[in-house]
């Protein structure tokens, strides 16, 4: 039987580079993951595998040293990476929206600066909007850079950076009035700063603090972290794209690739749950036979099958929408939303098969169980993601009576 999830179209280069992927997540990830995943351990020795792979400069162009692959076969190789555990797609989710965004926005002397050591995986990115504060409404940001002579002055605090320790660069949306008179619309004044730091916790810079890690219920082993401004002086050179005021539009630019990313992830984690419960559904016998053979656990099976189908397909139309230059909001909310919530049904359905067993520690599933859920909060709630969908079909079918 052909393999779910697959995808027509591909060049012999991305069959390449997703086989490669697919052989490192089974013999590096899979084995290893849930021992990491249960101690909350960094996965350093899987990072620097996908340092050698060229992970890290994927969709970065030839011209700084990346592949300059296309946003398909980034998010195609992250669902292969997710499906081995998905705190190790995460690592480089952010690294690249950071890369994507300064390929786009930057200044030729940012890009130049950043992009080849990123493509090395010698800097590793993380990206900051949200605030403790604030939740889904940017507008509301207080975060805020003063302009001082040639300097800025950064103040405020940010939550939920995923690398927030790890990361040697961070992209922070902050408020900056200056420029902007009284009046102005919230998302005209705000901009993205890039702040390079050391990588580890407590003061990494002269005003910048990243607190220890935040303690979750599942997504373990990467960090996620806190950042604390407090006279944090920075050049205007690193004002991404050298002009105050783009920062939202710059960030939600950014957050459309995470959307894809996002969604792809939730492909690879129920693909991999549907692996895990067709399995264990054809092992466990009960009444004399596989639960396979049961009519009740074959409809749960065709129902997970065809909802891996459904999301995959959605979120490959996702990424293949932005790589041709248009616009894709619409398609990567839809995307990321129905991918996170498949995701979180196919998961449980997995779990149901595996009855009690999918409640110990020593099965996988256990692991899926507790990742599943921060897929339907990533990079904007379902709730957002509807908004979204509902604004832009409404832009779409506008009543012409």
């Amino acid at each position: 039987m052909a393999r779910l999830a697959q995808t027509a179209g591909l060049t012999d280069i991305q069959q390449e580079i997703l086989s490669t992927v697919r052989d490192f997540v089974d013999k590096e990830i899979l084995p290893v993951a849930t021992e990491l995943e249960h101690r909350d351990e960094y996965p350093q020795q899987i990072v620097d595998g996908l340092k050698e792979l060229g992970l890290f400069g994927l969709m970065i162009p030839e011209e700084y040293g990346g592949l300059g692959e296309s946003l398909l076969t980034y998010a195609l190789c992250v669902e292969e990476i997710a499906r081995g555990w998905m705190s190790v797609s995460g690592i480089i989710n952010t690294h690249f929206i950071v890369a994507y965004m300064l390929k786009q926005h930057g200044t030729q002397e940012q890009k130049d600066h950043f992009l080849p050591r990123m493509a090395a995986g010698d800097i590793r990115g993380a990206f900051s909007m949200s605030e403790p504060a604030l939740g889904s409404d940017v507008s509301a940001i207080t975060s805020k850079a003063v302009k001082d002579g040639d300097e800025y002055v950064l103040t405020g605090q940010k939550m939920w950076l995923t690398n927030g320790g790890t990361s040697s660069l961070v992209a922070v949306l902050v408020r900056s009035d200056e420029g902007h008179p009284e009046g102005t619309a919230p998302h005209k004044s705000m901009t993205t700063f890039l702040i390079e730091k050391e990588p580890g916790f407590g003061e990494v810079r002269p005003g910048l603090s990243i607190p220890g890690k935040i303690d979750k219920m599942g997504y373990k082993g990467v960090d996620t972290t806190e950042l604390i401004m407090d006279g944090l002086r920075l050049p205007a050179d690193r004002v991404l794209g050298g002009a105050t005021g783009r920062g939202f539009y710059q960030m939600m630019d950014g957050v459309e690739v995470g959307r894809v990313n996002v969604a792809a992830r939730g492909c690879g984690v129920a693909q991999r749950a549907f692996e895990l419960g067709v399995s264990y559904a054809q092992q466990r016998h009960t009444f004399g036979k596989p639960i396979a053979q049961h009519q009740a656990i074959q409809f749960k099976l065709a129902e997970m099958a065809t909802k891996v189908e459904a999301a995959h397909a959605m979120m490959v139309n996702a990424a293949r929408k932005k790589d041709s230059g248009e616009r894709n909001d619409l398609e990567a909310g839809m995307a990321k939303y129905l991918a996170s919530e498949y995701c979180k049904e196919v998961v449980e359905d997995a779990f149901r098969i595996h009855g009690g067993y999918g409640f110990s520690k020593e099965y996988e599933i256990e692991r899926l169980y507790r990742e599943a859920p921060m897929l339907l909060i990533g990079e904007g709630t379902a709730e957002i993601q509807k908004m979204i969908i509902g604004r832009r079909l409404l832009e779409e079918y506008r009543f012409q009576g």
